[in-house]
């Protein structure tokens, strides 16, 4: 018997979804989270072009997302990277030749399944993000959080690696006393009194939902990555596929689904 596959390594295509909604416009060190999304895009872009492959993006707002083509070259990663950096709304005209998807989704669930819906053809998809959600829109009576299905009938057919975004100030607060606090999705200012027991309180929930998060890529079967904008995110970025290719079975390529 004789098999033959007619699709060349050439011709396959990367995706990513990156999420460039308010909350990660925040950021207390080397860089706010946006910057070290659009960074985190570029490794897994550059990698995946050097091998003469394809890669578009889609990148979700608060008022919705855009849908970057898929294309091969330096170039056209270079303007992809320019267009996440540029982008703040999808009415601003960023992005130049990014086109609007078509249902214009306004979270990470319902982005992940525009993503899988548009592009069906077998490959690498990324989906970059806080996986931080809104006031009311938490975990499911069922225990599952919103984009969970849609992540994993996104990982039955591709390649998913998550990479999750992470401040440190996310996940503890100083002691500074009374502070006003603004919620970057909803604009919604409380002032606080960072005293010891709610300083607990709030490390206890912030380390809760960073482990329902992990749990939730687990279930759905895919690639976990944290970075953290205190922390050497190239070298983060290197250990991980070193563990990747050190682990069983097949290593985890940037390039896709490769038959």
């Amino acid at each position: 018997p004789h098999v033959r596959d007619l699709i060349a390594d050439h011709e396959l295509e990367a995706w990513a979804l990156v999420d460039l909604t308010p909350s990660m416009d925040f950021g207390t060190h080397t860089m706010i989270k946006r910057d070290l999304a659009v960074a985190a895009l570029a490794a897994v872009g550059f990698l995946t072009v050097r091998l003469g492959d394809r890669v578009g993006a889609y990148l979700l707002h608060t008022d919705g997302m855009r849908r970057w083509p898929a294309r091969t070259g330096k170039a056209a990663m270079y303007a992809l990277l320019q267009a996440a950096l540029d982008a703040q709304s999808v009415h601003d005209g960023a992005g130049g030749r990014s086109t609007p998807a078509a249902a214009a989704p306004r979270d990470l669930a319902a982005a992940v399944a525009s993503l899988d819906r548009g592009q069906t053809r077998r490959g690498l998809r990324v989906i970059i993000s806080d996986f931080l959600a809104p006031d009311g829109t938490g975990p499911a009576e069922h225990g599952e959080l919103p984009w969970e299905r849609p992540l994993r009938r996104l990982t039955a057919r591709h390649q998913v690696l998550a990479i999750e975004i992470i401040d440190p100030r996310e996940l503890d607060l100083p002691d500074v006393g009374l502070v006003e606090m603004t919620d970057p999705e909803t604009g919604t200012v409380h002032e606080i009194v960072l005293s010891r027991r709610v300083r607990e309180q709030y490390a206890a929930a912030a380390a809760a939902q960073r482990d329902r998060t992990r749990d939730a890529l687990r279930r759905s079967g895919a690639h976990h990555l944290v970075l953290r904008t205190d922390r050497d995110w190239i070298a983060d970025i290197a250990r991980f596929a070193l563990r990747q290719r050190r682990a069983a079975g097949r290593p985890f390529t940037t390039a896709g689904v490769r038959p």
